[in-house]
Order: C-alpha cells, then sequence, then structure tokens
C-alpha cells in the first residue's frame, strides 16, 4: 500500500526498468520521508501516474514499452508536475531530448540517495505556492467590562483594496498574486521552472541574465552545472509565450525584450 503523501514530504513516482536500481532508489527514498509508488516500464507509468497522481515524478530516460521522452510527452499533455529524469548517459541529444520532451531537470545515474534528494527538494522549491486562503476568525473573548473612558476616535476609512501585482509586457501579463500568465488574454499555463524562469525576465525587464545567473536563482546550482538546462528551457519558454519576446544576446546570456 502506497503511504500517503504529506506537505513535508510530497508523493513520488519512480519510473525505473533496473529492479536493483528501483529498489534501492525508492528505499534511499522512503528513508528521507518520501511516500514512493514504483513502475517498472513507461505503461505501467502512465497507469500510475493516473492512478495516484503524484507530486514529482522520477524517472529513467531508457524505459520499455514507453521510453521516459515519450512518458515525459504525454503526461506534460495534461499536467505541470515537476519532473526529474534519470540516465546513466551524458549523450547531449538524450539530454535535450528528455528537457525538450517537458522535464524540469536531470540527474545521471550513479548517484549519491543525498544528491538525489537534494535535487528533488530544488525541484520541488519552484512550485508556486497558492495564496494562503482566508485566517479563520478569532476565537471569541467576552467583551471588556465598562469602564469610564474617554470617546474612541472615529475609526480611519478603510484603505483601498491591494491591486494584484501584475507585471505587463505588451500583451504578455506576468500575476505574481495568482501565479497566472496570459499572452493577448489566453491562459498559458506553464511548468513550475518555466514559470520561474519567466519571473526572473519579468522581475528585469530588458536587463541581461547570464546564464549562470538564471542556474543560480531558478535551479539553485551554485557550481559551474550544465548551461544547456537554461536553454533548452528558455526555448520551452519561447515557444509558449512568443519567440520574440525573450531576446538571444550572444556571448552573456537572455533578456526580455521592453516593449517599444
Amino acid at each position: 500500500m502506497t503511504p500517503a503523501a504529506t506537505p513535508a514530504h510530497p508523493h513520488i513516482l519512480l519510473v525505473e526498468d533496473d529492479e536493483v536500481i528501483r529498489e534501492a532508489t525508492r528505499m534511499a527514498l522512503e528513508r528521507y520521508g518520501f511516500p514512493v509508488t514504483t513502475a517498472a516500464d513507461g505503461l505501467e507509468g502512465l497507469e500510475a501516474f493516473h492512478a495516484v497522481r503524484p507530486d514529482l515524478l522520477l524517472l529513467d530516460v531508457m524505459l520499455p514499452l514507453l521510453d521516459g521522452v515519450g512518458l515525459c510527452r504525454r503526461i506534460r499533455e495534461e499536467s505541470q508536475l515537476p519532473i526529474l529524469m534519470m540516465s546513466a548517459r551524458t549523450d547531449p541529444v538524450d539530454v535535450v531530448s528528455g528537457l525538450e520532451a517537458g522535464a524540469d531537470d536531470y540527474v545521471v545515474k550513479p548517484f549519491e540517495s543525498a544528491v538525489l534528494v537534494a535535487r528533488i527538494r530544488t525541484v520541488l522549491r519552484r512550485v508556486p505556492v497558492a495564496p494562503a486562503a482566508d485566517a479563520p476568525p478569532a476565537p471569541f473573548a467576552p467583551p471588556p467590562q465598562s469602564s469610564p473612558s474617554p470617546p474612541a476616535p472615529s475609526p480611519a476609512p478603510p484603505s483601498p483594496p491591494t491591486l494584484p501585482s501584475v507585471r505587463s509586457f505588451d500583451g504578455l501579463r506576468v500575476d505574481t498574486d495568482s501565479m497566472e500568465v496570459r499572452v493577448d488574454d489566453r491562459l498559458v499555463p506553464l511548468t513550475p521552472t518555466e514559470l520561474r524562469l519567466l519571473l526572473e525576465f519579468s522581475a528585469a525587464p530588458g536587463i541581461v541574465l547570464e546564464r549562470s545567473t538564471l542556474l543560480e536563482r531558478v535551479w539553485d546550482y551554485e557550481w559551474g552545472a550544465d548551461t544547456r538546462v537554461v536553454d533548452v528551457h528558455v526555448q520551452r519558454l519561447r515557444a509558449k509565450i512568443g519567440s520574440g519576446r525573450i531576446e538571444t544576446v550572444r556571448g552573456f546570456g537572455y533578456k526580455l525584450r521592453r516593449p517599444a
């Protein structure tokens, strides 16, 4: 029976065909408190995804029946949940294919369990937090005993409601309260990583952001990581919000183009 997930320990769906790696990874994740559901091939992984609706998908690139890239694409058609791909190969084609299919990040096997958990937590931190619900009413307290006192001053007029923080750029609207992105009034679904990337660009329109800066701010990498992760996510973001909105500054990085 799959243990129930809690906010502190999100539910992970692990799709890995190698039984030894699958069980070792499952036990390692469960030692860190993560509930884990496992699947041994891509089709079983797709069924498990629909059955348990996990908080994060951890999948191998090389899978029987439906490979990891194909499974990632299928799930991206209906969900923006974080996806972390595993691969024993560092071939650039494999890495880029996984990222282009919609993965948020990748990790190369073999890996230490502590490193994997750190990468999982990093990806999960990119998931936008929904605005908190209204606070519950304060518990009942009896009215104070009446006593002579000067009349209370007239209450101040109510403050005007705070408007949502919206960043607008010639048809592109980024609402940082609701974490919604619209292009020409059309809601655009973004993955957590794509949204974090756009928030960085929209906070500094017209300013060039280096790849290393984006790696640090969006991926929490403080060391020289693979910048292909940035390049592929920028391509995916361009495809969703318009290719001309993010400009490449050759040799430096990217910037969000200011409206004319």
